[in-house]
C-alpha cells in the first residue's frame, strides 16, 4: 500500500487522483474534515479516479504525533511525502522548523521502523543556492548557509537533510525540487492565490521572474522517480519554463479577460509595503504575507534548468501555455457568478 502525506494539499490531492487512476491502493493522511472535503471534491471531477475510491483509505494523523504516524505507516511499502507548512512570516520560524524538519524526521524514523522501502520527498527549489554569473540553477547549485533566505527555505532544507539521513539508514529515497507549482482546485493555496490575483486584474508588476511547473507534471515526475531504480538517491529540479512575473500575469490575464500589468513597482515601495504589512500583522494578529526576505526575489530573475530529469529519465513537461489554458478554464468554471 502507498501512503501520501499532505494528501489534502495541491500536490497531494492531485497525486491521489493519479494513483487511484492507476488502480493503486492508497492511504491518505488528513488533519481535518475541511481538507478531506476538498480532495473528495477534486476526485468527484475525475471519473477514472472516482471509480477507484474504494481503494482509498483515509487516516487522521499528524507529523508531530508518533502514535498516529505509526498507525499510518503500518503495512506501507512506499511513501510520497508532500506535507509541509508554508509561511514566509519570520514569526513562524519555530512552527516551520517543528513541522517541516522535526515532522519529516519523525516520518523517516517511523518509516524505517515499519519496514517501508521507498520514500519520495517533495521539496522545493527554495533549498538551492544562487549560481555564479549567468549560469542556470540546477540540482548541483548547493545551498549556501551564509546567503539570505526565508525561514521557509531554511526549514525545507532541514527536511531534505532528514530524508537523506533516511537514505543512509536503509530507505530508498528520491527527491523533487519543483519551482512555483501551478494547478487547479486549491485557489486559496500559495500558488492558487496567483490565479485568484490574476482574475482580479494585476496593473502593477515587479521586474523579477521565476520558474513555473504544472502540478500534473509534478505528480507524473513523483511517480516516475519513486519507481525508477535510476532515481534512487537522486534529486530532480522541476521547472517547465522560466517566466518574468509581468509575462506570467500577461498570459494569465489574456485567459481570464484581464489587461496585462503595465506599471512597475519601485523596490523602495515594496519595502514600505512590507513594513506596513508587518505592523498590520502585529496589530491584528494576522500572518505577515510580505516579508523583507521575499523582496529580493521579486526583483531578480531566476533561471532554473530541468535538463537532468529530461536526460536521465526521459521526462517531458507539459507546455506552459497548455497548462495555463486548463487551469484558467477550471478557475473560470468554478468561480462563475
Amino acid at each position: 500500500m502507498i501512503l501520501v502525506t499532505g494528501a489534502t494539499g495541491l500536490v497531494g490531492s492531485h497525486l491521489l487522483c493519479q494513483l487511484l487512476k492507476q488502480q493503486e491502493a492508497v492511504r491518505a493522511i488528513y488533519r481535518d474534515q475541511a481538507g478531506q472535503n476538498r480532495v473528495l471534491d477534486l476526485l468527484s471531477k475525475n471519473e477514472a479516479a472516482k471509480a477507484q475510491q474504494h481503494k482509498l483509505e483515509w487516516v487522521q494523523a499528524d507529523l508531530l504525533d508518533l502514535t498516529s504516524l505509526e498507525k499510518a505507516c503500518k503495512d506501507i511499502s512506499q511513501i510520497y511525502h508532500c506535507a509541509a507548512f508554508i509561511s514566509f512570516d519570520p514569526r513562524q520560524r519555530k512552527k516551520l522548523r517543528k513541522i517541516n524538519i522535526e515532522g519529516t524526521a519523525n516520518l523517516v524514523n517511523v518509516a524505517l521502523g515499519a519496514g517501508v522501502k521507498k520514500l519520495c520527498h517533495i521539496s522545493s527549489v527554495a533549498t538551492l543556492g544562487t549560481p555564479l554569473g549567468d549560469q542556470p540553477t540546477t540540482e548541483k547549485t548547493e545551498w549556501n548557509p551564509q546567503q539570505p533566505g526565508s525561514v521557509y527555505a531554511i526549514s525545507k532544507y532541514g527536511a531534505e537533510m532528514e530524508v537523506w539521513r533516511g537514505g543512509q539508514e536503509g530507505l530508498q529515497v528520491s527527491m523533487l525540487l519543483p519551482a512555483v507549482i501551478l494547478g487547479e482546485g486549491h485557489w486559496d493555496s500559495a500558488s492558487g492565490s496567483i490565479i485568484k490575483r490574476a482574475a482580479k486584474g494585476v496593473p502593477f508588476y515587479t521586474p523579477g521572474g521565476s520558474g513555473f511547473v504544472d502540478v500534473k507534471d509534478v505528480v507524473r515526475a513523483s511517480i516516475l522517480v519513486a519507481n525508477d531504480p535510476k532515481a534512487n538517491g537522486q534529486k530532480y529540479l522541476l521547472a517547465t519554463k522560466n517566466l518574468e512575473y509581468k509575462e506570467l500575469f500577461g498570459l494569465l490575464g489574456s485567459r481570464l479577460g484581464k489587461k496585462p500589468p503595465k506599471r512597475l513597482v519601485p523596490k523602495f515601495v515594496m519595502y514600505v509595503l512590507a513594513f506596513l504589512d508587518a505592523i498590520k500583522s502585529r496589530l491584528l494578529g494576522t500572518e505577515q504575507k510580505l516579508s523583507y526576505s521575499l523582496i529580493p526575489s521579486l526583483y531578480s530573475v531566476s533561471n532554473y534548468s530541468s535538463e537532468k530529469i529530461k536526460a536521465e529519465l526521459d521526462f517531458n513537461f507539459t507546455p506552459i501555455e497548455e497548462s495555463l489554458d486548463r487551469i484558467c478554464a477550471a478557475f473560470t468554471a468554478e468561480n462563475r457568478p
